[in-house]
């Protein structure tokens, strides 16, 4: 991946203009189409498959008039006086008639008459008028709500002084969700954290302008997706929050590691094609892990909370793409600009060593006496997680709406004169076809309702003008979203055979609190499958990346307790009240519904973030040789003003959204800036380093079985080092199909060679097989490294795949079929293993074969299970040595050619001329001299292989033609 992202990085430096308006004219196209397609957000919550949502579709075919939203008018009567005074009570009738008539309401039921009698007060001192409508909430005309509205105000100046009305209930209980100045104040702090982050007001915009692009983007995806989708007024807003954090958070990676690389000496093309392939990788593995986190929402089974889950995860896509294109470009245009003055002179080729001394004192001191660290840590948290116990979920009402909304009024009068049941009155329903008195099953029914506890009355038990369905509403004692109301649903709902029994009518219990407490118990029973499921992915993707088993045990244990920090600091603010005022929050007994398992997907993401940039400079510092503390001091100053200044950013995005916001969204901001700020700060620069330096050499190991069943996972830009370290070799200027320096595979010996095209080699011995699979691309290596068309192994291993043919003959029916299925479309390399089995006539035509192969340009890597085998195999073939009785000698890695890099993709400017193989050599015009044999002492032993030096990282450079390139040569190799 890093190898991609490299030239991906440079590609975009280098058309920069033309990726920057791209993505202008993406954002000016999809700002068009948002504005043509929008149809609004739905705050309807459905969830298929509950008693409410099939309860609430049954009455919509055969109880239409109770099946749309209502809303309620709420008048309360002068202090002193009763609700039955005459010029009270008929204005009241008056105003119920006249909302009867407005377009969309089927009805408006006065208090004083019919079956609505119980909308009375006790105390005489308000009414309710509730009022129905045919439509559901989103389908409602904006008229008809004003209408409604206008209603409620005519009839306060028509009633006596000191009277007051307020309208409200399901219609007006949510209201959409907008973006205030308080959001504005993270993006001011984001900047001043990145001016002092990077000490350049240039460097510090980028990451902005690509946030703010990437949430444009994002966001008019979403409203234009209205047109054909229902999505909540919550799923922008929350696409907004996390596309700006990632944005800023992932762009800031880059840049960081572009100017460090920039004060090195390194060119500016250079260096953004590095920052993209290295730090960039990062970048993506955490983008992926919020992304999976984030649709793994759907494990719910809630299909509007699967829509937020998708449309978050495609503002972190976005958001990923634009660090990966646009920020490379920009950083073209900025040049040297990045970086202060002092280190944009030719002679300034590298930057005076950089010391944290806070972040040095810091690790120091949590390391000192890691034990005690670790203690005091987990306690601590521990302490903060347990109010989190006393965490409820609900949907959000009129209840959670600003004390100064006609709703909320409306909801307090209600509460404070009537009760707070009345604000969420539950619907029993069933069919009463078979009854012969469907009026007198329905009066029966809710006079027995009445008597069940936690049912403060029944107002309304009907059936419908056909007698084949009844409704009766049932009004807890309990606000809505109490635990009261929540027992009377289950106690209701147990009763069904009761009910069935005694009145042969099949009850269930729905309306909008009930789907409310089904929706929350659906989340709240996904919880469990959700934690298991992002604590397993992180616990694979980081085995996977550190080849380790402490360091992602510790860091989903450190997820964990983040996210039990989160859940008790919220449980603190909106279930206790405490800090409640200050912060803006106006309802205080139960957050959202979906905030938990929201929270947990994005905080998962944002915690593997952390852990890798921590934890990935810890390793690189351990591989180097250090010791395990020093690992971890020096990793940990290495990476820590980056990790800070990401948390930090996170936290004012995050943060800003929480004075004064939307209700469905406050809860869910400030569980992600708490969750950020102690992941960041107290579990992954605090115990996590204790946890590692407490574990010492243990910390990096892992069974070699698990090392070798697991696959590779490069996201600190190793392959595209490797790659840099490789551009030199073999030759400038020389052109071969395959090099091979050291190449060790399935227990092979190790195989130096350099087969130019229509070249061949012959490898026997043990593990001939697997090096001939691994020149091909198909094993692994196990040692060294290999060239196949200019493409590093083990680094472009799949790229190498689709330049390598593969002929096992022992497994072909016809082995020359084989060979040609092999070369077919000409890939650089064939790889025959098993032809030393062909016998009689097929050998001459496998051969022949080989032959018309080698002519084409393709190298021949033949695989042989012994010398013998190979010599005979050879024989027929004209175009192919056999190996000597020993193996050949070898220069060693130390004076091979320097490496050079080079694709069919991407081939050098100057092709050096191929030369032929030995084969199709001229005979010499004279004789060759002969010389005298030489003596040599026996050796008992071979001489041990020198090591390769280190090679020094270089910046690729364009292969150039060497003035007296030395001739490449076939040569049949055994390996050593």
């Amino acid at each position: 991946m890093s190898s991609l992202l490299y030239l991906l990085g440079r590609a975009a430096f280098r058309a920069r203009r033309r990726v920057l308006v791209i993505w202008l004219a993406a954002l000016v196209l999809l700002l068009g189409g948002a504005a043509l397609l929008s149809n609004g957000t739905d705050n309807t919550f459905s969830i298929p498959g509950t008693e409410s949502q099939e309860a609430q579709d049954a009455l919509a075919r055969t109880f239409p008039q109770v099946s749309g939203t209502s809303a309620q008018l709420v008048a309360v009567a002068p202090t002193g006086t009763d609700v039955h005074d005459p010029a009270f009570q008929s204005a009241v009738e008056s105003s119920a008639a006249a909302i009867a008539k407005i377009p969309q309401v089927t009805s408006a039921s006065s208090p004083y008459s019919g079956p609505s009698t119980g909308n009375i007060a006790a105390d005489g001192s308000a009414v309710i008028v509730p009022i129905q409508l045919s439509v559901a909430q989103t389908a409602v005309l904006p008229s008809t709500s004003d209408a409604i509205q206008k209603a409620g105000s005519d009839l306060e100046a028509a009633l006596p002084k000191g009277s007051q009305v307020a309208v409200g209930g399901q219609l007006f209980s949510q209201t959409v969700a907008g973006i205030s100045v308080t959001e504005l104040l993270g993006i001011v702090v984001a900047f001043a954290v990145l001016i002092a982050t990077f000490a350049s007001v240039i460097a510090a915009s980028l990451p902005l302008i690509t946030a703010l692009l990437g949430a444009g983007l994002s966001l008019s995806l979403i409203f234009a997706a209205t047109h054909w989708l229902t999505i909540a007024s919550t799923t922008p807003l929350l696409a907004l929050m996390l596309g700006l954090a990632v944005g800023i958070d992932y762009a800031l990676f880059i840049i960081s590691r572009h100017q460090e690389q920039l004060k090195h000496g390194m060119t500016p093309e250079e260096s953004a094609a590095r920052a993209v392939a290295t730090a960039g990788s990062a970048v993506v593995f955490a983008a992926v892990t919020v992304i999976i986190a984030l649709v793994g929402l759907s494990v719910a089974g809630i299909p509007f909370l699967t829509t937020m889950g998708v449309a978050a995860a495609l503002a972190v896509t976005i958001a990923v793409l634009i660090s990966m294109t646009l920020t490379p470009a920009l950083l073209g245009f900025a040049g040297m600009r990045v970086v202060a003055k002092r280190f944009r002179a030719p002679a300034a080729k590298t930057a005076p060593p950089v010391t944290h001394p806070v972040a040095g004192f810091w690790v120091r001191l949590v390391t000192r006496i890691p034990i005690l660290t670790v203690v005091l840590v987990v306690a601590l948290l521990g302490l903060v997680a347990l109010p989190a116990a006393t965490l409820r979920l609900a949907l959000p009402d009129a209840g959670s709406l600003d004390e100064h909304e006609p709703a909320r009024i409306a909801y307090d009068l209600i509460g404070e004169h009537f009760g707070p049941g009345y604000n969420g009155p539950l619907i029993a329903t069933g069919s009463v076809i078979g009854s012969t008195d469907p009026v007198g099953l329905m009066n029966d029914l809710g006079a027995e309702l009445k008597t069940v506890p936690g049912v403060a009355a029944v107002p309304l038990s009907t059936p419908n003008e056909s007698g084949d369905t009844g409704i009766a509403q049932v009004v807890p004692t309990g606000a809505p979203d109490s635990a009261a109301t929540q027992e009377l649903v289950a106690k209701l709902r147990s009763m069904h055979d009761h009910f069935q029994r005694e009145y042969g009518i099949d009850l269930s219990i729905t309306g909008y609190t009930a789907a409310g407490i089904d929706i929350s118990s659906r989340l709240g029973g996904a919880l469990l499958p959700f934690a298991l499921l992002v604590v397993g992915l992180s616990l694979v993707l980081l085995a996977i990346v550190f080849r380790s088993i402490v360091v992602p045990v510790t860091a989903a244990l450190g997820y964990l307790l983040s996210i039990g920090a989160a859940f008790g600091v919220t449980s603190l603010v909106f279930m206790s009240g405490r800090l409640a005022g200050p912060l803006g929050v106006a309802h205080v007994g139960s957050v959202i519904s979906f905030m938990p398992i929201i929270v947990m997907g994005v905080l998962f993401g944002l915690a593997m973030d952390y852990e890798v940039f921590l934890a990935s400079r810890m390793r690189e510092e351990h591989i180097l040789g250090a010791a395990t503390k020093d690992s971890v001091h020096k990793g940990f100053q290495g990476s820590a003003k980056v990790v800070t200044a990401a948390a930090v950013i996170m936290f004012a995005v995050f943060a800003a959204f929480i004075p004064g916001g939307d209700a469905q969204i406050q809860p869910i901001a400030l569980g992600l800036a708490v969750g950020v700020a102690v992941d960041a700060f107290v579990v992954r620069m605090t115990l996590i380093p204790a946890v590692l330096v407490l574990f010492g050499r243990a910390t990096w190991w892992m069974p070699r079985s698990w090392d070798r069943a697991l696959p590779v996972l490069d996201i600190e830009g190793e392959g595209v080092q490797a790659e840099l370290d490789a551009a030199g070799w073999p030759a400038p200027g020389t052109v071969y199909a395959l090099a091979a320096d050291g190449a060790r595979a399935g227990g092979s010996g190790a195989l130096d060679a350099l087969v130019p095209p229509g070249g061949a080699i012959v490898v026997t011995g043990p593990g001939h097989t697997a090096l001939a699979l691994a020149i091909a691309g198909r094993a692994p290596l196990t040692a060294g490294r290999i060239k196949v068309d200019g493409l590093l192994l083990p680094v472009r291993r799949s790229s190498v795949r689709a330049r390598a043919g593969v002929a096992r003959l022992g497994r072909a029916a016809d082995p020359v079929t084989a060979v040609r299925d092999a070369a077919e479309g000409r890939p650089a390399v064939v790889v025959v293993d098993g032809a030393e089995a062909v016998v009689g006539e097929e050998r001459q035509r496998l051969a022949e074969e080989l032959q018309r192969v080698a002519d084409a340009g393709v190298a021949v890597v033949l695989a042989a299970t012994a010398p013998e085998g190979s010599r005979s195999c050879c024989r027929s073939w004209r175009g192919c040595r056999p190996p000597p009785k020993h193996p050949p000698s070898t220069r060693p890695a130390s004076k091979l050619p320097p490496p050079t890099r080079r694709s069919r993709k991407h081939p050098s400017p100057t092709r050096a001329p191929q030369t032929p193989p030995p084969w199709k050599e001229p005979p010499p015009k004279h004789p060759p001299r002969k010389h005298p044999p030489r003596k040599h002492p026996p050796r008992k032993h071979p001489p041990p292989r020198q090591p390769s030096p280190t090679p020094t990282p270089t910046p690729p450079i364009p292969a150039t033609p060497s003035p007296s390139p030395p001739p490449p040569t076939s040569a049949a190799t055994t390996p050593r």
